[in-house]
């Protein structure tokens, strides 16, 4: 099998464990399940904000560790304060180090979206991450059929959460409906995790004008966002390039400062 396959034959095994630990009755009495999401498509649009949405993320099957100690609180405090315009928190535990805790500390110190990054497979994973304070949700094209991201879409728009439906091809475009918010175009092919920007420009004239376009992963400059961004993209999801310094915080900061003064060149040329 090759790494996405090993991801989803363990995340199969895992959700039925956690039905069996925390049944949907439970997750309905969260103090979150009840409580209005943050927009992530509004904040992608906001002018006084970057278009970052800034991860926080332990460990990947392809780097392995990257900053197993990370302090959740107060990174996600700094790259809101930063300007990032949204939070994404890997919560799975066996690839990525991740947690649901992680997601409900980031919560709790933050009024900005956050973004549920997970492998979903299963209803009941959506339910869960309403239950945590997830705002967003991802739904994987490669993973689902058209058919089962449109159910697990309305879902979520039922729950009065977002979906971030991630493409990598050009055929997935077929799994796009009324009930998804965001597109993004994962520059990481999850089979073999080779990363190539120029997967993004590819694509990006191809998603619809009404769906808001995010680029993820292999982002580290300030002129390939800005060549991204006049590409017609609003979003840019960063993790690994922040998560390897020992202050990702700070090389979001540096990152959006960079942004901000090349933005400025720009528009005097």
């Amino acid at each position: 099998m090759n790494m996405l396959d090993q991801i989803i034959a363990n995340k199969k095994k895992e959700v039925e464990e956690r039905k069996s630990l925390y049944p949907v009755k439970l997750l309905e009495k969260s103090v979150y399940f009840q409580s209005p999401s943050v927009s992530l498509r509004k904040y992608l649009m906001r002018e006084d904000k970057a278009g970052i949405i800034a991860e926080i993320k332990r460990k990947s099957p392809s780097k392995g560790i990257i900053n197993k100690y990370v302090s959740v609180e107060r990174t996600a405090i700094g790259y809101m304060q930063a300007g990032a315009s949204a939070l994404s928190v890997l919560t799975d535990a066996v690839f990525f180090g991740g947690s649901n805790e992680d997601l409900i500390t980031a919560r709790k110190f933050n009024y900005c979206p956050i973004l549920r990054k997970d492998f979903i497979i299963d209803e009941y994973q959506i339910l869960e991450a309403k239950s945590i304070g997830a705002d967003v949700i991802l739904l994987l094209a490669n993973v689902l059929d058209p058919a089962t991201i449109k159910r697990m879409a309305l879902l979520a728009r039922n729950l009065g959460m977002e979906v971030l439906l991630e493409i990598r091809e050009e055929e997935e475009l077929s799994a796009l409906n009324e009930f998804v918010d965001v597109v993004g175009v994962n520059n990481r092919n999850l089979k073999d995790f080779s990363v190539n920007t120029a997967q993004s420009l590819r694509l990006g004239p191809l998603i619809p004008a009404e769906f808001i376009k995010v680029s993820e992963s292999g982002l580290s400059s300030a002129s390939v966002i800005q060549e991204l961004r006049d590409a017609g993209f609003r979003g840019f999801l960063i993790g690994e390039s922040f998560m390897k310094d020992s202050r990702p915080e700070q090389a979001c900061a540096r990152l959006i400062k960079e942004m901000e003064e090349l933005n400025k060149r720009v528009s005097i040329s």
